[in-house]
């Protein structure tokens, strides 16, 4: 839809939104004052709009109008959150800033929002200095100091053994009982898990304190001693992220076990799969996974997957609903063999900093799963991600719905628990009432979310009426996200910021993400994480010029805190490093990424770098003919974008696979959507593409972390196209 500048904006424009005619004069009204004040087309007009004007109950095509018709004139990544100097040096950054700027930036620091960009430098500059700094402001204790931060290792000619280098070298540390001390953080009485079980949706939220934690992690490291497995052998969890799981997550690790981090989702080839790579010598898991009225069995996946020694979990009540092979263990008789150390503290198993704490899968669509070991340096990558960027800090309440399968689920627990927050826990599904409400219910400050979450709680209007007013921000992560999806979210929290997050399972968080001190657009990166440098590789294979816009594939500079030194099953080196160009001296590292750098300094990602294709000799990135494609129809709810290459060779073909809002509607016009496309993608990407094919889908194939399998798609095509021809 084409919008109009705010100047000549009507009453009567307003009211044809479904607004009252007397709501719609006094809102008018408030748009004069705004306009007087800071002009009709201004990031300051914006900024009182959303802080002022705008609330959730108003329809959302009203925050679109005066979202798009303020900026209309203003080019690439406009700010649809900016900072506010007050609140801005109350931030863990901000009041670092304030305490030690001048000791770090010199004469140049003036305050957090100017020199955050300068802060940001001096991380990769200066990562002795600026490591340190975080682990103490994270009161992050060691049982044995490390010897140095960050030591880099070279051959005797010259060159890097290590291109990551060597952090925290001779350091001991245990990140579960850093969870779990007592410290300015915290105190035995705070609360550190909330959570609600879906279907009980209006009993008061469960809580469990510091203290009570304590215990519960005590007693099942006793009963995980008592199995009398080798120090560092590996633990399997495969169930809900729910308050058991993160029990048995942090007495893994306080015992000195590695977990195995293995999604509830997946069936029994794929458990079996990870189970052997990683050497399993247990696992944790629950009989049935309980969504609303419905169950779907866990337990017997375990036992097809032949798993090793299985603990399990009921789902509901005190009893397991199935039948234990033999050797497996109920989770009442597990605890049963720590009853005599029931209050006990355990002492905490102190490891060498590059010993594993989890083995966690690449999602791998193809072949074997990619396994990535995390060390005891990675929790403290992923604490600081969330104390620099998200600004968790104690009192906050952290909900990001997720599974210990994958890296958000870990990430979770430590960012929160480091950072003297509270994690919540929402025992169902999040695509529901039940979630908002319980959003509502424990205050959530920080709340994480995936695209299709966001997507699906637009098109149902299922958070209607919670009042989400406590979120401080949002955080995104796992997909590119819809510009008018997100505005739409952060109206829900009268305009607080989403934090865009993207890296890796490999990185331990985040390359390139956002900040509370600096302005935040849309669908967009502004800053690349702390500690870590971003280059974009031009067609030549080399970095182009730094700051200089561009596309291409992306690059990370090898000096990664807390990132993956090894593979359990692939050789890390030629995986990551490879075949990269070097620059000053060092091999950068591999991620596979396609990025592009605005002429604003934003980043936006473009997908992976195999899904981009070729039109007519252009290289175009999927994910930009996408976003294109969604807003070019109401019926559509989301597309996929893919090359085929034509049975008789030539240039690709654009095909756009369509999911609609009513999957029912299956006799949706395809000439008249393929028209819509066209003219969409030829008015704002380029007139020279053109869709060849509109394909109907009831959903598209995605990983189980939620990445389209595009590639799936491209094969599924392709066989098509030969079985027509055939």
């Amino acid at each position: 839809m084409a919008y109009k500048s705010l100047d000549p904006v009507t009453s009567s424009d307003i009211a044809a939104l479904g607004i009252s005619v007397e709501l719609a004069e006094s809102l008018h009204g408030r748009l004069a004052e705004v306009f007087r004040n800071h002009g009709s087309a201004t990031p300051d007009t914006w900024r009182n709009i959303s802080s002022h004007i705008l609330s959730p109950d108003l329809p959302f095509s009203l925050h679109q109008m005066l979202y798009y018709s303020c900026y209309k004139d203003f080019g690439p990544d406009p700010p649809a959150w900016i900072p506010d100097p007050e609140n801005a040096i109350s931030t863990n950054v901000g009041k670092l800033l304030e305490k030690r700027g001048k000791e770090f930036l010199g004469v140049k620091y003036k305050d957090p929002i100017s020199n955050f960009s300068d802060f940001q430098e001096f991380s990769v500059t200066y990562p002795e200095a600026y490591w340190r700094t975080i682990l103490d402001e994270m009161n992050i204790s060691f049982s044995k100091p490390p010897e140095c931060i960050l030591r880099e290792n070279f051959s005797r000619d010259g060159k890097i053994l290590n291109p990551g280098g060597e952090w925290l070298p001779g350091a001991c540390i245990n990140p579960a009982k850093n969870c779990l001390n007592i410290n300015f953080k915290r105190s035995l009485d705070d609360t550190m898990i909330l959570w609600r079980v879906e279907g009980k949706d209006d009993l008061p939220v469960n809580k469990m304190t510091l203290e009570e934690l304590r215990l519960e992690v005590w007693l099942v490291a006793y009963a995980l001693k008592e199995l009398d497995l080798e120090r560092g052998s590996a633990i399997a969890i495969d169930m809900p992220m729910n308050v058991h799981s993160v029990v048995i997550y942090l007495a893994i690790v306080l015992a000195g076990y590695v977990v195995v981090s293995i999604a509830d989702s997946f069936a029994a080839p794929e458990i079996s799969a990870r189970l052997k790579i990683s050497r399993a010598k247990a696992i944790f898991t629950q009989d049935l996974i309980v969504r609303g009225e419905k169950t779907i069995p866990l337990y017997s996946r375990i036992v097809e997957a032949q798993s090793p020694m299985a603990i399990v979990i009921p789902s509901k009540g005190s009893s397991v609903s199935a039948e234990l092979r033999h050797g497996d263990v109920s989770w009442h008789d597990f605890l049963k063999r720590a009853n005599d150390f029931k209050k006990c503290e355990f002492a905490a198993v102190e490891q060498p900093i590059d010993a594993y704490t989890n083995i966690l899968f690449s999602s791998g669509t193809t072949g074997e799963p990619k396994a990535i070991p995390w060390t005891q340096a990675t929790p403290l990558k992923a604490a600081a991600d969330a104390w620099c960027h998200m600004d968790i800090q104690k009192g906050d309440v952290v909900a990001w719905p997720t599974n210990l399968g994958w890296m958000m689920g870990p990430w979770l627990v430590y960012a929160s628990l480091l950072n003297g927050a509270s994690i919540a826990l929402y025992s169902g599904s999040p695509l529901g009432s039940g979630f908002a409400k319980f959003v509502q219910d424990a205050k959530v400050t920080m709340l994480g979310v995936i695209p299709s979450i966001v997507r699906t709680w637009k098109s149902t209007n299922c958070v209607t009426g919670y009042d989400w007013s406590t979120i401080r921000c949002f955080s995104s992560t796992g997909e590119a996200s819809n510009i008018d999806e997100y505005l739409w979210l952060m109206g829900r929290a009268h305009y607080k910021p989403v934090i865009e997050y993207c890296g890796g399972t490999e990185i331990g968080g985040g390359f390139v993400t956002g900040s509370l001190l600096q302005a935040q657009s849309l669908a967009a990166f502004s800053t690349p994480a702390m500690g870590c440098s971003l280059f974009i590789l031009g067609s030549d294979g080399y970095p182009i010029p730094r700051n200089k816009p561009g596309i291409g594939e992306l690059a990370l500079g090898p000096i990664m805190f807390g990132a993956s030194k090894t593979l359990l099953n692939a050789d890390h080196y030629d995986v990551y490093f490879k075949g990269m160009p070097s620059l000053n001296g060092k091999v950068l590292r591999r991620h596979g990424d396609m990025f592009e750098l605005t002429s604003k300094g934003y980043y936006h990602a473009h997908g992976r770098a195999d899904d981009t294709m070729n039109l007519g000799g252009i290289k175009v990135s999927s994910v930009e003919i996408e976003r294109i494609c969604n807003e070019a129809d109401d019926k559509v709810l989301e597309t996929a974008a893919i090359g085929v290459p034509p049975l008789s060779g030539g240039p690709e073909q654009l095909v756009i696979a369509v999911v609609l809002k009513n999957s029912d509607n299956t006799a949706a016009d395809l000439n008249q959507l393929k028209l819509s496309f066209n003219s969409a993608v030829q008015k704002k990407l380029n007139p020279l593409f053109r869709v060849s094919r509109v394909v109907l889908l009831s959903s598209l194939p995605r990983t189980a972390t939620n990445k389209v399998m595009r590639r799936i798609l491209r094969q599924q095509f392709t066989q098509l196209d030969k079985s027509s021809k055939i």
